[in-house]
Order: structure tokens, then C-alpha cells, then sequence
């Protein structure tokens, strides 16, 4: 059999829905030998998308209410390396199959608990934790983006399964790095509340900054904080947007009628190549260009092309100017253009589209598995791989296991047992920028990782993207500025690869190669090396689009995301929050180093570990992300209209407030238990909702609560994302930050060394009871740590005096922390 990087880790997934069979599919693509247990009547979630994510795995069925099927389970567990479940919290205690009884029989299990709320929270934890009650407990559906806001459209729902698609990455990556540690540490019980990874994944949209400067606000957010000011109504058509949209982050209509997405504000070349593709060249010559770090009182003219978002006196000259350029093509073939040209953009797609579009089957971002019940089945590729594994694009559904040769297996031996961060003394070099790339180191460091940040002399990206978004993204780490084009840059690169474990970039290959970074170079200086890259479109395989660039809005174009939001071809929207997918990304390429760990264990060999914008699009939509022939048409809900999937998975408005009210699986009995809903249950289902809707305001939201406090259904408040973060506050001068004891926590850093405070999500989604985690220090302004960094590589004062002087090396960007 070949050699996977997890072929030698058994998985005992006891899954249902989504967020833990997801984690289970993770590692089954990346060849771990996983076991889904199924109940005697089948699986809760008999859907295709069930199929796709048990791509892989061996079938199981065992009754865990008999001791027959208990006892199975137990001698199961003593041969297996992982046990993934997410339940309710107590559930499994009751089964007899918890934690604290399977790891009794196998101390070196590491066992992944997914409940919807934290175990720890009295409040929430027994809350029946369906995806949308997440959601809107969470926030996820209020204040759904600037344009809904600005359009008075709130609440919105979203069928994205965001908490299941964040919860599993977290899980994953706990999962492997807890194995990566196990020889150390032992086994471990690991918690990852999906309520928690969500709110960590939604960070940008709940982050906030005191005193927070005018210039990084975008028209949008302008005209809100001017109605608001003047009580003037949200009341914009959607037409009008367009008015408030930059020109280099926004939706252009082709020559065929196709949208075509544009996404190129805030890196110093990428306007100015977007305005030469489309014939503008001199109106790019035109626009004023000079550093973005410099505080707006010292700039030369209104704006900058190095910084977003364009002036309001040029904006609607530039985007009159490309509106009439994109007519003049179709969508397919400014794709081809803009892609060589490297200025990121995308045409627009439905999710349909994706699965079946040349570039996605071409690199594997989509697959084709022959699926016993379905025969060929189109479905999302790995979000996670490592190059080499050519196994990787090569599935099958799911098989039926051979229990006695399972047990015929020895039981796992007894191995130490221990604590500390599961990456202790694990060094990471990071070459990458924004928001995906720093996510990764961002998140090494919690588990212990020593992160350094190597960043240009001379920023190519804004202040925006590299403070705003870095006070969360760069936490944890060292940085040193470098001149990576000067041979002096090169030779501090070079020295620094030699002591580093992992690197990581977001970058294309060619991108990869011109920085010195190819395979080939870094299997010379070290063998052991791993690579942890991330990109835009990269997949398993080359494909057309492989070097093609892009950030999360455009992955979100691609895949289907924005049409599926915004409702249609005519009115696409990016989704409504903030790093959607970016962080996602980030999130899943610590799942592939999860992975290349264990393989460097395994076979002394590194390598690069693997992920993309675009598999993460995939992720995010996992729940409809399939296509074959007779497939139900795809008709989620979708546009600004939505609310719910049905009349008992759905917003409604209370007598005081919005709520969501759930109850996919009991339904009308849901309703015959509450004696002001009874008469509903003869009411036509097509006419359900409606009644609902008027019988619900009747009574307060606190009402409905306790009427729904029993069984499989409940009904909780839409809450906003502000909300719960001022509800989970802690000052980080008070000390003493519990990251347990409750689902969300929000710490204020009032101590920040920019000089303002800062909420951020704290670092809370994983909850190991023998790894450690920690909260990152603060980021450091960039350049600080540059003469301390070459000090220990060697250099003396007058060699490093002679690097700054000569470019090679710099100490700052600006002379604030961040730039007024």
C-alpha cells in the first residue's frame, strides 16, 4: 500500500451533520484510515453531501444504547489513534463511550469533543446546537455587511455552514499537532465549541480599535457613519451602491453580460496593472502614487495608488473609465488577461459553474469520485494536502469496514504523558502578508511556535492590510524587515532558512520560485524543511488559473459565494463579513502542516504543505458543494430576501426582538408541545410560515425561549457579532484571562503598545486539557525586532549599520505604530 502522510492514524468518527464528519474527511484525504459508526437505523444526515464528506472512510454500524456495541466501541478505541465526536455535551458520558472512559482504555488517544457551545457554559451548552443556532447566537446573521446595512435589510440569513467549516479546520489541526506532540505529551482530550471557532473566524468584523483613524474607512462606511450622524434612513436601492464602491474592489459587467469581479486596492502595483489590462494606461499615469505611511496631513494630494480606497474626487472618473473598458470584452477573456497580466480578478460563477468549470477539475479544487449510490459524483477537493502525496486527488465513497480485522489489531501501547504547547520550540519563518498568510503563524503561536515575520524594506501593501488587520493577524511574532531583491537580503534569508523548521508564504509557484523559495533550494539547505504555502487558486494538480492571483473576495467569486449571496448574476455581493475565507485559509494550511509534521515523523522528509483561497470557498459551502446527474437543482437560499430554509429553520420577529427559531427534525411536534402553537400543526405546510410569523409576536423572545427548552428544538435571539464580543469582555490589565470557562471571550488590550486599546477574540476555539495554549503577545511595530534578529544570526553593529544603509535591511515603515 503507499504511503500517505496520515496512513498509519485510525479514526473512530462518530460524526453526524457536518463539523466533526468534515474533520474526519480532512484526514481520510491526507490517507488516515477513518471508521464513521453509524447507528442501527443509518446516519442522522442521509443526504449526498453526506456521501462526499465519508469520501474515504470505512462504514460502521454499531448500536451504543446495547453493551454489545459499547464494548465494540471500547476495543475499537483501544486500537485507534483518534476519536472525533460532536455532540451535546454529556452525551457520550452517557453512552459510557466519554472521554475520561476511552482514554482509560487508551491513554494515548487523542479525543476531539465538537459541541455547538462550550461544555463550561451553564447558559449554552445544552442548547440543541444546529448550524443556524450557532449562527445567530453568535451573530453571524445581523449587520450581514455594508451593503446590506446600508440598504436597511436586517437581519439576513446565509446558508453558509461557516461555524461547521472554522470548527472543523480548529479541530483538525488540534487533532495533528496534538499527535505531533503525542510522544511528549500523550494522549489528549480536546474541546472545540463550533460557537467559539466561529466568533475566532469572524475576528475582523468584532475587532475594535480606539480613537480608529478616518482614512481606513471605506465610502461605504462613510455614508453610514453619515447617516447615522445626520438620522438620515438606510434606505439605499441596490443601484445606488455603486456610487460607494471603490473601483478596484468592485463587480463590472462584460461584454456578455457576465459580472466580472475586481479586487486590487491596497498593493502598490495591482491598480495601476488593472488600469494597463483594461487599456488605461494613461489614466493610471494620471493618479497620484506616494507612500500610504505617511500620516494623511503630510500627503501630497488626496490619495494614493499605494493605498485603498481611491480619493472621492478621482473615483467616479476611474470607474466611469473601466465600466466602458469591460464592455468592450467577455468575462472569459479578461479572465485570461488579467490573470497574465497579474492583476487579480475573477468572472463571476455560480457554485453550479465551479464544480464543473476547467480549472477547478483541472487541479483538483474539484474531483470526480464514483459514488456507489450516485454514480460519478463531481464534489469539493482538499482543503488541506501536501505536494507529492499524488494520492491525494484519488477518492472513492465509502466502504464497508471488516470489524474482526480491526480487532485483530493490537491495542495501542501505553506511552508517556505530559503538558505543554504542542509546538514547543517548533521555529517558523513567515514570508507572508495580509490576512490568510499571517493567520497561519498567528495560530502556531498559541500552541507554542516561535514565529518570525520577515516583511519588505519598502511596503507593498497598505497600512490597512499590514496594521489594521496585523494587531490580530501578526500577534505572537518577531519581525525583521528585508530587501529580499538585494544579495545581502538573500544571504539573512538564506541564514534564516537554515535554523527554521517551517516557512510560510502566500504566494503562486512562480511567486515561490522568485523568492528563492523553490523545492529544490530548500531540500538543499535542509531536507527536514517544510513549506507551508497558500494561494488563490492552487489545487492538487496544475491547472489553467494555478498562477492566477486573488484574495478571499475573489475565491468567494469564483466558487459561487457572492452570486449565491448577493442572489444572482445581476446582483452579486461579497459575503457579508470580513476575511470569510481568508482566515479560513489560513486555518486549514495549519491542518496541512498538521500533516507534513507527522509525515516528517514518519519518513525524515518535509516538503510543502498545501492550501488555497479557493478550497476554503469550497469549505464554506461544503453542505451543497456535489453535482451529478439527477441531482436536486441547487435552490438554497440565496439574495437579500432570505431568512431561512423553511418555515422551521428560520428568522422571525418576536414581540420585543429577531429570533431564530429551529426545529429541522421535530417539526410539528415541536409545535403540538407548545399550547399556543398547537393549531398550527393542521396548517399546510405552504402556508406555515406565515402563521408562524403572526403567532410569534405575540409573545416575547424570553417566551418562546422556555416554551422550546425541551427536546430537539430551540429558539434563540439573532445577536450581533458587537454584541457578543461586549458581552465576553476582558481587560487584559485586570490579568488572569480564563479561556475556558466560558464559549466567547473577547480580551480588550489596554496595554497595546500602539497606544490605543484593541478588543480581539481571544485565542479560545481549542481547549486541550493537557496541551497548552496561550494568548499571543501584541504585534510588533514593524522593523522592531530587525537588529535584534541579525544580531543572533551572527552580524556585529557595523555589519548591521552597513545592511540598513545599504537598503538590505530596515527598522520601520512609519514612524506610528499606525499610520493617522
Amino acid at each position: 500500500m503507499t504511503h500517505r502522510p496520515l496512513s498509519h492514524i485510525r479514526v473512530l468518527d462518530f460524526g453526524q451533520y457536518l463539523a466533526a464528519p468534515l474533520v474526519g474527511m480532512m484526514l481520510a484525504d491526507m490517507g488516515a484510515e477513518v471508521i464513521r459508526i453509524d447507528p442501527p437505523n443509518g446516519p442522522a444526515f442521509d443526504d449526498p453531501a453526506f456521501r462526499m464528506i465519508s469520501r474515504g472512510k470505512k462504514t460502521l454500524t454499531l448500536d451504543l444504547k446495547t453493551d454489545e456495541g459499547r464494548g465494540t466501541a471500547i476495543e475499537l478505541a483501544k486500537r485507534a489513534d483518534v476519536v472525533i465526536e460532536n455532540f451535546r455535551p454529556g452525551v457520550m458520558d452517557r453512552l459510557g463511550l466519554g472521554p475520561d472512559v476511552l482514554r482509560a482504555a487508551n491513554d494515548q488517544l487523542v479525543y476531539l469533543s465538537m459541541p455547538g457551545f462550550a461544555s463550561t457554559d451553564t447558559e449554552l451548552a445544552a442548547l440543541p446546537a444546529w448550524e443556524a443556532v450557532i449562527a445567530a447566537y453568535t451573530g453571524q446573521f445581523t449587520d450581514m455587511g455594508l451593503n446590506r446595512r446600508l440598504m436597511g435589510i436586517n437581519p439576513s440569513f446565509t446558508p453558509l455552514t461557516l461555524a461547521s467549516a472554522y470548527g472543523a479546520s480548529f479541530g483538525a489541526m488540534a487533532v495533528l499537532f496534538a499527535l505531533n506532540a503525542r510522544e511528549r505529551n500523550g494522549g489528549d482530550h480536546i474541546e472545540v465549541p463550533l460557537a467559539a471557532a466561529l466568533l475566532e473566524g469572524l475576528i475582523y468584523n468584532c475587532e475594535q480599535i480606539e480613537d480608529y483613524p478616518e482614512r481606513y474607512k471605506s465610502p461605504r462606511e462613510v455614508e453610514l457613519d453619515r447617516r447615522a450622524a445626520e438620522g438620515l434612513p438606510m434606505n439605499l436601492e441596490f443601484d445606488e451602491l455603486s456610487e460607494f464602491l471603490d473601483p478596484f474592489y468592485r463587480t463590472y459587467t462584460c461584454a456578455d453580460g457576465r459580472r466580472f469581479y475586481v479586487v486590487s486596492g491596497s498593493v502598490a502595483t495591482h491598480p495601476r496593472r488593472v488600469l494597463e489590462t483594461l487599456g488605461l494606461k494613461d489614466l493610471a499615469d494620471e493618479m497620484p502614487d506616494f507612500s500610504a505611511y505617511l500620516d494623511t496631513k503630510d500627503w501630497p494630494a488626496e490619495w494614493s495608488m499605494r493605498n485603498y480606497p481611491v480619493g472621492a474626487s478621482d473615483r467616479a472618473r476611474v470607474s466611469s473609465a473601466m465600466k466602458e473598458a469591460f464592455l468592450s470584452r467577455p468575462a472569459h477573456e479578461w479572465e485570461e488577461l488579467f490573470g497574465t497580466a497579474k492583476a487579480p480578478a475573477t468572472a463571476q460563477r455560480f457554485s453550479k459553474e465551479w464544480l464543473a468549470d476547467p480549472h477547478a477539475l483541472a487541479s483538483g479544487l474539484v474531483l470526480q469520485v464514483e459514488d456507489a449510490r450516485h454514480g460519478e459524483m463531481r464534489q469539493m477537493g482538499n482543503v488541506a494536502w501536501l505536494s507529492g502525496d499524488k494520492a491525494a486527488a484519488e477518492k472513492t465513497g465509502p466502504t464497508t469496514a471488516d470489524l474482526d480485522a480491526l480487532l485483530a489489531d493490537d491495542p495501542r501501547a501505553s506511552g508517556n504523558s505530559g503538558g505543554g504547547g504542542w509546538l514547543d520550540g517548533l521555529k517558523v519563518l513567515d514570508l507572508t502578508n495580509v490576512i490568510a498568510g499571517p493567520t497561519i503563524g498567528s495560530t502556531l503561536a498559541r500552541y507554542g511556535a516561535e514565529v518570525t515575520l520577515v516583511q519588505p524594506v519598502e511596503p507593498s501593501v497598505d497600512p490597512w492590510n499590514t496594521v489594521v488587520f496585523g494587531i490580530h493577524a501578526q500577534r505572537g511574532k518577531e519581525n525583521i524587515l528585508l530587501n529580499l531583491r538585494s544579495d545581502e537580503g538573500q544571504e539573512v534569508l538564506a541564514k534564516l532558512i537554515a535554523e527554521a523548521d517551517v516557512i510560510t508564504m502566500n504566494g503562486t509557484d512562480e511567486q515561490r520560485d522568485k523568492l528563492g523559495l523553490s523545492p529544490e533550494r530548500l531540500s538543499a539547505i535542509n531536507p527536514r524543511l517544510i513549506l507551508v504555502q497558500l494561494d488563490a487558486f492552487g489545487g492538487p494538480m496544475r491547472g489553467p488559473k494555478s498562477d492566477h492571483l486573488g484574495y478571499d473576495d475573489l475565491a468567494q467569486a469564483a466558487t459561487g459565494v457572492m452570486l449565491r449571496f448577493g442572489g444572482g448574476m445581476g446582483t452579486p455581493e461579497e459575503h457579508a463579513h470580513f476575511g470569510t475565507i481568508d482566515v479560513l485559509t489560513g486555518f486549514c494550511a495549519c491542518v496541512a502542516l498538521g500533516g507534513a509534521l507527522l509525515r516528517l515523523r514518519e519518513t525524515g522528509k518535509g516538503g510543502i504543505a498545501r492550501a488555497s483561497l479557493a478550497g476554503a470557498g469550497n469549505l464554506i459551502q461544503a453542505q451543497f458543494m456535489y453535482d451529478y446527474d439527477g441531482r436536486a437543482p441547487f435552490d438554497e437560499p440565496a439574495g437579500r430576501e432570505a431568512l431561512g430554509w423553511g418555515p422551521f429553520y428560520h428568522c422571525y420577529e418576536a414581540a420585543d426582538q429577531w429570533m431564530f427559531f429551529a426545529a429541522p427534525t421535530e417539526r410539528q411536534a415541536a409545535l403540538a408541545r407548545v399550547p399556543e402553537l398547537a393549531d398550527l400543526t393542521e396548517v399546510p405546510l405552504d402556508g406555515l410560515h406565515d402563521a408562524l410569523a403572526e403567532r410569534f409576536k405575540t409573545q416575547p423572545l424570553s417566551f418562546w425561549r422556555t416554551a422550546f427548552s425541551e427536546g430537539q428544538s430551540t429558539v434563540v435571539p439573532l445577536a450581533s457579532l458587537h454584541e457578543t464580543r461586549d458581552k465576553a469582555l476582558q481587560h487584559e490589565s485586570a490579568g488572569d484571562i480564563d479561556l475556558s470557562d466560558a464559549t466567547f471571550r473577547v480580551i480588550r488590550h489596554d496595554q497595546h503598545p500602539m497606544g490605543r486599546w484593541c478588543d480581539l477574540v481571544a485565542p479560545n476555539a481549542v481547549r486541550p486539557k493537557s496541551g497548552q495554549i496561550s494568548i499571543p503577545g501584541p504585534m510588533p511595530k514593524y522593523g522592531q525586532h530587525t537588529r535584534t534578529i541579525l544580531a543572533r544570526l551572527g552580524y556585529e553593529d557595523r555589519q548591521i549599520d552597513d545592511l540598513i544603509a545599504a537598503g538590505a535591511a530596515g527598522t520601520s515603515w512609519s514612524d506610528k505604530y499606525l499610520p493617522e
